[in-house]
């Protein structure tokens, strides 16, 4: 009998396996039930973290670390990916990411994406003319000012001096000057990968919905909203870019916003762009079944998230699917095998402590349960 090949695609467990390590257990899994088969590791994203480990899975290529700055303008070093084509995969959380920052210093008001430009900067300098930003897990309602500002922007108030990282000082903003923005970005395509289609303002907006788990008070997301509002009046003035309509605008606190401003880019839906990027409907296509992942499996997961996005690219080939979620909420229609990794009644802290295992374990029953 021909040994069955698996594509194994997950995204990341939030806060215990990164989707690396999630492609891993499932992988050991499946040889535990299944010793002979065929594996195509796949570690995939929505566009949040994961980024650089599925395009690096699928191209080839190295890490790069950079020296850049912290949310608050502190030092740091942030991974990022070149890839063997020579385009760039960034994770913005890397450098501008609510991981980190302790929870008392998360401060939206005066986080910035300096961090994040600083990394767009560096792939530039390396010759990298196709970049992909994956928007997760952002610290920052900032509209992208800070990135823009890394990138040679200038974003000045009524005095004529640049205005101070942040949210909050966009309240104050007099004039944006574009004409010493990095000139390599002109040859530069910058793809934004986000898993949401939210507006840069309003009551669906980057403030509103994003900004309290930023560490935003009922008092300051008022704050933060007018700012972006003043922020999309001046772009339009001084740019003749409508920043109010744009789907995932509001991605990362408006760093999509920011980066169509100073170069152009396009905001694309995270997982068909990360999935293309690597190719994962040739390497579906090529398999017998399909084994995909996640945290918490819900209602939530058909919107736009990996593990739907795995299931209708192996619909569409005609390929068995089968899920191993951390925890499972109703019974989602899209996959032929279901299997929760955690144990009913598990205390959360040992579920994560013993992540890895616990989806080896699912994994391999999600195996057997397919090749029958």
């Amino acid at each position: 009998m021909t040994p069955l090949r698996f594509v194994v695609a997950p995204q990341e467990f939030k806060g215990s396996l990164t989707a690396a390590q999630a492609a891993a257990a499932i992988a050991a899994g499946i040889r535990d039930a299944l010793p002979d088969a065929a594996l195509d590791i796949a570690p995939m994203s929505d566009g949040g973290a994961g980024l650089v480990d599925a395009l690096l899975s699928a191209h080839g290529g190295r890490r790069i670390e950079t020296p850049v700055h912290d949310p608050l303008m502190r030092p740091v070093r942030a991974v990022w990916a070149l890839l063997a084509d020579g385009s760039a995969a960034i994770e913005m959380a890397a450098a501008s990411g609510l991981v980190l920052l302790a929870p008392g210093e998360r401060n939206p008001l005066a986080a910035t994406t300096f961090g994040t430009g600083e990394l767009i900067r560096a792939a530039l300098a390396y010759g990298c003319r196709e970049l992909i930003v994956g928007v997760g897990g952002s610290a920052t309602v900032d509209g992208g000012a800070g990135a823009m500002q890394a990138l040679g922007a200038h974003l000045r108030d009524a005095a004529g001096d640049d205005l101070p990282p942040g949210g909050g000082p966009l309240a104050r903003l007099a004039s944006i000057d574009l004409s010493a923005r990095d000139h390599r970005l002109a040859g530069a395509c910058i793809r934004v990968a986000s898993d949401v289609t939210n507006t840069l303002c309003g009551p669906q907006g980057a403030a509103a919905i994003f900004g309290p788990q930023k560490g935003a008070t009922p008092e300051t997301v008022p704050v933060l909203e007018a700012a972006l509002r003043h922020l999309a009046a001046i772009a339009l003035r001084d740019t003749g870019i409508d920043l109010l309509p744009v789907a995932g605008g509001g991605a990362a606190g408006g760093l999509g916003a920011g980066l169509i401003l100073v170069a152009g880019a396009t905001i694309e839906p995270g997982f068909p762009l990360v999935a293309a990027a690597a190719h994962l409907g040739e390497r579906i296509a090529a398999a017998d079944c399909v084994i995909t992942g996640e945290g918490r499996l819900d209602a939530q997961t058909a919107f736009g998230k990996t593990a739907s996005g795995v299931a209708a690219l192996a619909r569409a080939h005609d390929r068995r699917v089968g899920v191993v979620a951390g925890l499972v909420e109703g019974q989602p229609p899209d996959y032929d095998v279901i299997e929760q990794a955690t144990p009913p009644g598990t205390p959360p802290e040992a579920a994560m402590r013993d992540a890895a295992a616990l989806v080896r374990a699912a994994a391999a029953r999600a195996a057997r349960a397919l090749a029958t």
